[in-house]
């Protein structure tokens, strides 16, 4: 667990925000959030294609909780970019009550440290590139690779976390790992197959 220092932006009496491995009792809250931040349609969303079925990479699903609320959540995937060995990153969500205080920002290092720290090499995601260079994120090897919907180019973005890990990097992101645990559908995944079925 690591728990995150209180900034200047953050009020002197605020509580502290402790960031921690996201547990089955999360599941709920995680949801809730994830509806709050991204809509109802984010299980329609290409990424999520990445995600469906699949759990997330052991040790690299996070909560963030402050008075036992859960404020704040991000996961990484595994999947192979085009051939190469990486992670997916996202969501990541927080509660719009602590933005403004670098509570994503605390999150994101924390969850690429570990990611790190596990042994793996490179971590992709989909989002705003002003904000996400300031973690090393760029376009510079995600050129050739591509997703299995509609993207936009500018925001398919990596980041090596060992220094080649995406040299060549050619051809579509795919899902990997392990299947989740509960063997379910997930909400994407229904709504494909029921409209396979209807056409």
């Amino acid at each position: 667990m690591t728990a995150l220092r209180k900034t200047s932006t953050l009020l002197s009496d605020a509580a502290p925000f402790v960031i921690r491995a996201e547990r089955a009792s999360d599941v709920a809250a995680r949801e809730a959030l994830l509806d709050a931040c991204f809509g109802l349609n984010r299980h329609t969303r290409t990424c999520q294609r990445l995600r469906d079925g699949r759990a997330p990479a052991e040790g690299l699903a996070l909560s963030v909780v402050r008075l036992g609320r859960l404020v704040g959540t991000v996961r990484l995937w595994h999947v192979s970019a085009g051939g190469k060995p990486a992670l997916v990153l996202g969501p990541l969500a927080v509660d719009a009550s602590c933005r403004g205080r670098g509570l994503g920002a605390a999150l994101m290092i924390h969850a690429l440290a570990a990611a790190k720290a596990r042994g793996h090499d490179a971590v992709i995601l989909l989002g705003d590139a002003p904000y996400y260079a300031r973690f090393g994120f760029s376009t510079q090897k995600t050129g050739e690779l591509s997703l299995p919907g509609p993207f936009e180019r500018d925001r398919l973005l990596g980041l090596e976390l060992r220094d080649g890990a995406l040299d060549d990097a050619l051809g579509m992101i795919m899902p990997m790992g392990p299947a989740a645990r509960d063997g379910k559908l997930r909400p994407a995944a229904k709504a494909r197959k029921l409209a396979s079925h209807a056409a």
